[in-house]
């Protein structure tokens, strides 16, 4: 065995976004495009010196190209003098798992391999990220001087030795770098065990619960397939779609009610379950579901914040609460009544890491179906699965229950996303570029009928480390404090992604229960007098609604 230095040239758009680089499968398998990637990850981290007595977590979420990437950076991290790398078996690691292997074994950092939500399979999607050595992902400083360095770039270095299996737990040896294939469910569970009452949750399952899991074909499954049923004793098959496969079963791994259409038939149907609940791809983001109930993920989050001291791991208090911009404002009412903190930052996991480690938070949350909490650095779809479960057995309350109660006390922050996917992205530029040219004039006129108190551009000074953030979406708030919200996404591989979120508060219990899309049609309507979305875009409706 020995380390070859291969001659390469930059690749134009290796710049991560706000979970990474995505994109096409057939994009990463183009000679040299994920080793250029990971040679400046390295270069980055490492300068000109090896990684002497360092160690790296690696794993993916099983998606197509997982395995040869597996490999081909186990070569590079060989090459680059990594004392250790501990990657999961099969290649498998969640990105909550990752997260957890990094705190709970002292690692240095980990490379996670994955497209989260997004399609998979040999003409799907693929990604890759670094998270640091406090489990969370990159910061922004990071991930620009990563493509910085892709630029320049005119080497990269790797071991010649043979592949390692991945399939069975064991030590091996490359070039002097000790691998471990370990459980890619052990650590992750040991965290989680430590945060719920397992008895409590026990119990419920043995009174005749009934939970329906769709782990989606991806990651998710395993782990809850080792949790759920094997530790907490729900029936066999409570967890479907549990094998994680390439392709995700050739559907789109993305636990929102426009793709969990299977989950969505079981809970709404006459034999319903008590609760249902789904993963996405890499298992970091979690939709819940009552008896033909629906809960948005701003409500989800804002219901445990509420009842998070009926939880062991959170029974001393919280600290304070996080959610992204776009997300509702629901977890701010909860906030106000504890007593505790709220920040609103920029979408992307990232931002919450500086709160947590500054123990200014403890809970936070995105709209697009994520939550977590300080026990990793990522949002986590099977804590918050086991956290509405341990609420439901010590509370007594089913789902439907829990979240009325949220409405009861606060009132309902209805809401809504609107996504036009794969705008060419000149035009959604465009479409940006005028909305914020319009912003000075927007405070104090009526568009559509609807009168507005102030429109900006959100920008976001980190209050721990005094970085800032600019340009994070476009908000017009009337003066009932309804919101629209509009926001390129930064997690698609082809063109653009136009976000527009919708909220209003509604207090009067007998109007909570209007459908959210007819309550919310004023605030469509103001959206396309705002934005002029079918102008721009030529398109007449969203592409998908949650």
């Amino acid at each position: 065995m020995s380390i070859q230095t291969v001659t390469t040239t930059p690749f134009a758009g290796q710049l991560p976004g706000t979970s990474g680089l995505r994109k096409k499968v057939t994009v990463f398998q183009q000679p040299h495009y994920l080793e250029n990637f990971v040679q400046a990850l390295f270069d980055v981290l490492h300068g000109d010196a090896p990684a002497t007595g360092q160690t790296l977590v690696l794993g993916g979420d099983g998606r197509f190209h997982n395995r040869t990437a597996v490999q081909t950076i186990l070569k590079m991290a060989a090459a680059r003098g990594y004392a250790q790398v501990l990657v999961g078996q099969g290649g498998i690691l969640s990105t909550p798992a990752t997260s957890a292997v990094i705190r709970r074994r002292g690692a240095n950092g980990g490379i996670i391999l994955s497209a989260s939500h997004n399609p998979g399979g040999p003409d799907g999607d693929f990604g890759i990220k670094y998270n640091a050595t406090n489990g969370g992902p990159a910061p922004e400083k990071l991930t620009q001087a990563i493509h910085e360095r892709t630029q320049t770039l005119t080497q990269y270095r790797l071991s010649n030795a043979a592949d390692i299996p991945l399939d069975t737990l064991g030590t091996h040896t490359m070039d002097g770098m000790a691998i471990e294939v370990i459980d890619p469910v052990a650590d992750h569970a040991a965290v989680l065990r430590e945060l719920f009452d397992f008895d409590a949750i026990r119990r419920l399952f043995a009174s005749g619960f009934r939970l329906r899991y769709d782990a989606m074909w991806a990651v998710g499954g395993p782990y809850a397939k080792a949790i759920i049923e094997g530790e907490l004793g729900a029936p066999a098959g409570t967890v479907v779609h549990a094998e994680p496969k390439e392709d995700f079963g050739g559907l789109h791994p993305d636990p929102n009610p426009a793709y969990a259409d299977d989950l969505i038939a079981h809970l709404m149907g006459p034999d319903a379950p008590d609760m249902g609940a789904a993963s996405d791809g890499d298992a970091d983001r979690n939709m819940i579901l009552g008896r033909r109930f629906i809960v948005s993920p701003s409500d989800s989050l804002a219901v445990l914040a509420a009842h998070a001291t009926q939880v062991p791991g959170y029974a001393k208090g919280l600290a304070g609460v996080a959610r992204s911009m776009p997300t509702s404002t629901a977890v701010d009412r909860v906030a106000k009544a504890l007593g505790i903190a709220c920040y609103e930052t920029p979408t992307g996991w990232k931002f919450f890491g500086n709160l947590l480690d500054a123990g200014q938070i403890t809970l936070c949350g995105e709209e697009s179906y994520g939550t977590g909490s300080d026990h990793v650095r990522e949002k986590d779809g099977l804590w918050a699965v086991l956290f509405w479960l341990n609420l439901v057995a010590v509370t007594g309350q089913s789902v439907e229950q829990l979240v009325r109660g949220l409405w009861s006390a606060h009132g309902r922050c209805v809401y809504s996303r609107h996504d036009y996917d794969g705008i060419p992205t000149e035009q959604a530029n465009a479409l940006m570029a005028e909305l914020r040219a319009k912003l000075a004039a927007l405070g104090g006129s009526t568009v559509a009928g609807q009168p507005i108190a102030w429109a900006d551009d959100f920008s976001y000074t980190d209050p721990v480390d005094g970085s800032v953030s600019q340009k994070q979406g476009v908000r017009v708030v009337l003066q009932d404090s309804s919101r629209v919200v509009f926001r390129l996404s930064g997690t698609g591989t082809e063109g653009a992604t136009l976000r527009v979120y919708l909220e209003r508060h509604e207090p009067d219990a007998a109007r909570q229960d209007i459908p959210a899309q007819e309550a919310l049609a004023p605030l469509v309507a103001l959206a396309e007098a705002v934005a002029r979305i079918r102008h721009h875009t030529g398109m007449d409706a969203p592409s998908v609604m949650t």
